[in-house]
Order: C-alpha cells, then sequence, then structure tokens
C-alpha cells in the first residue's frame, strides 16, 4: 500500500466501545399536550446517518406512515438480505462488521451479515433522534406516553458498525465514508475509546473528512466521570455532548424501622406489600471479599433468604446483575446505593426483583440504621412516573468530563442534554420472567452519553430543516451560544453536578441545550475546513500526523497556522504558564456573523465570579446593518497580582435586545 500513490500512513485498528417520551417535552419542543411548537419544525428533508449496532426495521419508531420521500440527493441502499423493510423514515441500512465478514462480504455462516439489531444500541439511539411518533409507549407501565424522535420527520440512515460491544475502527471509516456518499447530512455516533492523539484515532480522522463534505457531528463524551480528563471525543469539529437528567423520575420510597423514609428510582414496580417490613442486611456484612457489591456467587454461604439486602454501586458489576445476585441468594427486595463519587445520581433500571437505586447519602443512612440495632426491617414502595422533578437538568456522576487533553485550548465537552432514563425504542421484551408475556411495541430505559448525543443530532436536524444553508460550525455555535446554565424550573440556580454543587464548565460546556434559542441564536461563529487543518498544524507541528489526519499530504509551512485559543470556537479556553511567569497578557480573537434582526447592536458582558483575572474586549459594542454581516472582536486576559486559583471559569454575553450570545470562558494556570 505504501507504494501506492497518495498514500500518507497505515493506522492500526482500533477497538471501540458503545457508550423518549418526555425529552421533547422537557426541551420545550412539545407542550404540555404533547403538540408541537411548530416553529421548531420537525427536521423535514434532513437525513441523519446513524452508526451503531444496526436497527429493529419493523419498530413502529421506524414506520414511514406520512413521511415523504428522501430528498433526491440520497444514494444509500437497504441491505436486509432481500428483505423490503426499508421506507420514507428508515431510507437506509447497511453493514460494516470485518469481524463476522469472511472477506466475500458473507458472515461465517455463509450468509450476507445483516443491519438487524441484536444489541438494541442502535435502535435505542436511533429513535431517539429521529423516531416517528407512536401513541402509549411505556416500559412496564412506566413512563407512559407519546413517544417520538427529537425530529420526528427527519429521515434515518443506518450503519451497522458495532457488534454487541465492540467496533473496530475499520469499519467506522467505512461507515463514515459510506455515509458522506449517500448523502446522510448529520452523522449521530454514540461510540468513542480511550483518547488518543487524533493521528491515531479513526473517529476523529474520518469525521474530519465528513465535516470537511459539510456534515455535521454529534458524539457522546464518553461514561468515565466524574474524575477530570475522562472525556473521549474530543476533536473541535464534532460536537461532545456530555449527559443530564431530566425533570421525569420513576420513583420509589425505602421506609426502614425507624421510621425514615428514603427516595429512590427503579422501573420495575410490581405488587409488594406496603404493610409489611422485611428483615434488612447489608450484602458487605458477609465474609466473602467484595460481598457488598453483589457480584454473581458473592452472597453464597451469606443468608439474605426472604430479607431485603443492601448493595453498592460500582467494582464493575452491573446494576442489573446485582438485583439477580441478590434473587439468586433468595433476597425479596434490594437497595442499591451509590458510593460517594456518585453522590446523588440514581438510575432507573428494570431491576429483576423489588428494588430501589438510592443516593450515597440516603445509602449511608440505611447502612448506620443497620448498625444501630439488632433486627433492622424495611420496605420498598413505588410512586410510579413523577414529573416536574426539581432542580432539572442535573449532570450525571457517569458523564465524561474535560478539559481535553488533547488540545486543552478547546473546550470540552460541548454541550449536555438528556442522558438518563431515557425511553427510547427497544428490539426486544425486557424485565422480570415472573411478568410473562407484554403486548404493544417494547420500549426501554437506557442511561449514557450514548442517548444524550442523539439528542443534539435531532436537535442539529431541526436547525438544519430550519437554516439549509447553514454550515456545521454555524450549527454548533447555534447550539453552544443559547444554551442555558441554569436550572429548567424557574428557580433560575445554576446547574447542579452528583455532588448537588454548581457545576462547572468541564461538566456542563455551554450548558444545557435550548432547542427554541438555538434556531434564532442572532450571531453565529463559523469555521472553515481550512481552518482545522491551519489547528491542526498549530496542535502538531508535524507535517505527517496533520497528512494522517486530513487523509492528504499537507505541508504546513504553506498553510497559515491557528493557534489552539484563536480558533474561531463558540467558547473560549486559554492557559497560563506557571503563575510566577504569567505576566503576559493572553489575546483572542473571534468573528461573529449576524443570522439575526438588523439594524442591531449588541453590547459584551462579562460573567466572572473571580477576582484572579483581568479581562477585557474590544470593541464593547458590535453594530450590525445587514444580514450575514461579520464583525471581529479581541479579548485580552491577564492574571492579577498574587493570583491563586488553578481555573477560573465564567462567560462573555453578547447582548441585544432580542438576543443574548454567549460563550463559555475557561482559564486555567498550569503548574511547574
Amino acid at each position: 500500500m505504501s507504494a501506492l500513490p497518495g498514500f500518507v500512513a497505515a493506522v492500526p485498528n482500533r477497538v471501540y466501545k458503545l457508550h423518549t417520551t418526555h425529552t421533547p417535552q422537557f426541551l420545550g419542543l412539545n407542550s404540555q399536550q404533547g403538540t408541537r411548537n411548530n416553529s421548531l419544525g420537525s427536521g423535514d428533508g434532513v437525513i441523519i446517518g446513524v452508526l451503531d449496532t444496526g436497527v429493529t426495521p419493523d419498530h413502529p419508531s421506524f414506520s414511514g406512515d406520512g413521511m415523504p420521500p428522501p430528498p433526491a440527493k440520497w444514494k444509500g441502499r437497504c441491505d436486509f438480505n432481500g428483505r423490503s423493510v426499508c421506507n420514507n423514515k428508515l431510507i437506509g441500512a447497511r453493514v460494516f462488521r470485518t469481524a463476522v465478514s469472511s472477506g466475500n462480504g458473507t458472515s461465517s455462516s455463509g450468509t450476507p451479515p445483516s443491519p438487524i439489531d441484536e444489541s438494541g444500541h442502535g435502535t435505542h439511539t436511533a429513535s431517539t433522534a429521529a423516531g416517528a411518533v407512536v401513541p402509549d409507549a411505556q416500559v412496564l407501565g412506566q413512563g407512559r406516553g407519546t413517544a417520538s424522535g427529537i425530529a420526528p420527520r427527519a429521515h434515518v440512515a443506518m450503519y451497522k458498525v458495532c457488534g454487541l460491544e465492540d467496533c473496530n475502527s475499520v469499519d467506522i471509516l467505512a461507515g463514515i465514508d459510506a455515509a458522506v456518499s449517500d448523502g446522510c447530512d448529520i452523522l449521530s455516533i454514540s461510540l468513542g475509546g480511550t483518547s488518543v492523539p487524533f493521528h491515531e484515532d479513526s473517529l476523529a480522522v474520518g469525521t474530519l473528512a465528513a465535516a470537511e463534505k459539510g456534515l455535521f457531528v454529534s458524539m457522546s463524551a464518553g461514561n468515565s466521570g466524574p474524575n477530570y480528563t475522562t472525556m473521549e471525543n474530543e476533536a473541535p469539529w464534532m460536537l461532545t455532548v456530555a449527559a443530564s437528567t431530566m425533570d421525569r423520575l420513576i420513583s420509589t420510597t425505602v421506609r426502614l424501622g425507624n421510621g425514615l423514609t428514603l427516595d429512590g428510582e427503579s422501573v420495575y414496580q410490581p405488587d409488594f406489600s406496603a404493610t409489611v417490613l422485611y428483615p434488612l442486611v447489608f450484602a458487605g456484612t458477609s465474609s466473602t471479599p467484595d460481598a457488598k457489591f453483589c457480584g454473581n456467587g458473592s452472597l453464597d454461604g451469606f443468608n439474605v433468604k426472604g430479607k431485603i439486602v443492601l448493595c453498592e454501586r460500582g467494582n464493575d458489576v452491573a446494576r442489573l446483575a446485582k438485583g439477580a445476585e441478590v434473587l439468586r441468594a433468595g433476597g425479596v427486595g434490594m437497595i442499591l446505593t451509590n458510593q460517594f463519587i456518585d453522590g446523588f445520581s440514581t438510575l432507573a433500571d428494570l431491576h429483576v426483583l423489588p428494588a430501589s437505586h438510592v443516593s450515597y447519602a440516603a445509602g449511608a443512612a440505611i447502612l448506620s440504621y443497620i448498625k444501630s440495632t439488632a433486627s433492622p426491617i424495611a420496605q420498598i414502595t413505588f410512586g410510579g412516573t413523577v414529573l416536574g422533578a426539581s432542580p432539572a437538568p442535573i449532570i450525571t456522576s457517569f458523564s465524561s468530563r474535560g478539559p481535553s487533553t488533547l488540545n486543552p485550548g478547546i473546550l470540552k465537552p460541548d454541550i449536555t442534554g438528556p442522558g438518563v432514563s431515557v425511553l427510547a425504542a427497544w428490539p426486544f421484551k425486557e424485565g422480570p420472567a415472573s411478568l410473562g408475556e407484554q403486548t404493544g411495541p417494547t420500549f426501554s430505559f437506557r442511561s449514557g452519553t450514548s442517548m444524550s448525543a442523539p439528542h443534539l443530532s435531532g436537535i442539529a436536524a431541526l436547525i438544519k430543516s430550519k437554516h439549509p444553508e447553514w454550515s456545521p460550525a454555524e450549527i454548533k455555535s447555534a447550539i453552544m451560544t443559547s444554551a442555558d446554565n441554569t436550572d429548567r424550573s424557574s428557580s433560575g440556580m445554576p446547574i447542579l453536578n452528583e455532588q448537588n454543587m454548581v457545576a462547572d464548565l468541564f461538566a456542563t460546556g455551554a450548558g444545557h441545550v435550548n432547542p427554541e434559542k438555538a434556531i434564532n441564536p442572532g450571531l453565529v461563529y463559523d469555521i472553515t475546513p481550512a481552518d482545522y487543518i491551519g489547528f491542526l498544524c498549530g496542535l502538531y507541528r508535524n507535517n505527517k500526523n496533520v497528512s494522517v489526519i486530513a487523509r492528504r499530504v499537507v505541508d504546513c509551512s504553506d498553510i497559515k497556522v491557528i493557534p489552539e485559543r484563536m480558533l474561531n470556537y463558540p467558547s473560549i479556553s486559554v492557559i497560563f504558564p506557571p503563575l510566577w511567569k504569567s505576566t503576559t497578557p493572553i489575546l483572542v480573537e473571534r468573528t461573529v456573523k449576524n443570522v439575526g434582526e438588523v439594524p442591531t447592536v449588541y453590547y459584551a458582558r462579562f460573567d466572572l465570579q473571580e477576582h484572579d483575572i483581568n479581562i477585557s474586549v474590544v470593541p464593547a459594542s458590535l453594530h450590525f446593518t445587514k444580514a450575514n454581516q461579520v464583525n471581529t472582536y479581541t479579548v485580552t486576559i491577564w492574571p492579577t497580582k498574587g493570583s491563586a486559583s488553578m481555573v477560573v471559569q465564567g462567560a462573555l454575553r453578547w447582548v441585544s435586545d432580542k438576543h443574548t450570545v454567549r460563550s463559555p470562558i475557561s482559564v486555567m494556570f498550569v503548574g511547574l
């Protein structure tokens, strides 16, 4: 291959991991009655390409009823082994799975590989982004309502690049190339891997090629939080999406023998006596190592028969597997408590027995009660689906955090969206075996940044449908600069994290997406494909590495090099050298384009709580007299004498009579 014309480098294959009835209403897309806000549209004419585990084509979420044909530019195909199941909603489905292919396009069994979803992940993400309207969706009676994707009139094309868990980089690259050639407008990719330099990351390489062709790319930030620098998918041409809660709980209550009641969550809510209190035991009392995590076989020889068992979250034991172990050992119920790191973040799961997932604080209170009495008792009662929970959104504990290790001059993640206990389409029925056969279309609750990314894919489709001339960077800018940095309730409090403390920019990015504002942002920041190459030359200063990422020969000496902080990004991230050397100001330049009313004037406002930096902007106001007019401004940042903070965060707001265009600002001081 190296002898072929145009060869740049060969990158080793890598393996990547897979990372709604109420969210449209929570996001302001639907009214309380479920009717669509017509000003936002429904994504008409937009094609979302989903790279995932496949799709369940006969699920009603992918019904083509009432859908128009795809745009004339569509060139994709439907590879369901002779079955004619694609329609005007699910317009394409292809498979790229080298791991199951014999090399002649067939699987090891001799049949062509199929885009049918055997995992559920792809069906869930695709329906979240653009699923059709399905009445009476629910999971074991919970979350009941009319299901709808964020962009229910957008078209879906599935590119199966993953098996049950793993996704090979060669398949991902092939899938991205196919999506570009087929005519997709948006890529929704809910998978990732450990952070590696961009020239070793096929996701970064492939998505840059897509962005250069005009495709918007939405990607999950990863599920390795809440520690810092755990983020995946960090490139500036991606929209990197964190995960947060919505105002819906699937409510449970634990009542202890001392009268204390503690809130939790669980989807499975069977008839369980509200009067009987059962013996309560902590699994960690067992002499088996790590028994407190209720792993497989850990309760052998420990008497839990007829008891409610307190188990701890974590230790790489799946939450549902913990309940299965309690049930196997004879327990009648489980209380799943967070460890400290997960704080107040709970999840609604389809447990196999009566259960309640509670916060760390609640778990500590339960454990204290167990230790205080010789015969602890408890009961679990079920409150069903509760709407209007507050505060919301809250950044969930698993959501990966910045700052970016690959390009710290770019603030990541970019945005947060709903990613906790999201109800969407599922291929098969779930729940305890005791429930027997269930009727109706199948849905499931799932949590992860895998769930938040397709919400943003759908919102990007809404914007693309309204503004087809906007570039991917302009769509990203509209999403970021219009985001909410406060609770969506009337309280106006800042967005919190899993410890119920104010979340920082490394958790929230620009904030929580606000689709209604994103449709009409006032100003946008644009970035051209050439700008990304200049950025890469500034980041690497290495022609070979940049050439690998660009998939063509690049000579950085012939290109305008763009330092990280100078890329025309909707957020600002600057890094000072060690404090005692931080005397030289840092300048950041940005250019904005008016896509709102004219004439109009925007005035600069800074939101900074710290006194460890000085900051100014020139000019202090931006005047626009015509549509699509551009203006440039310069921000100057320098530390004050005696600065003590390692990180200072805030925002620059450009405010007009009708718009607030907000850019988050992160200032870091590196150590020696």
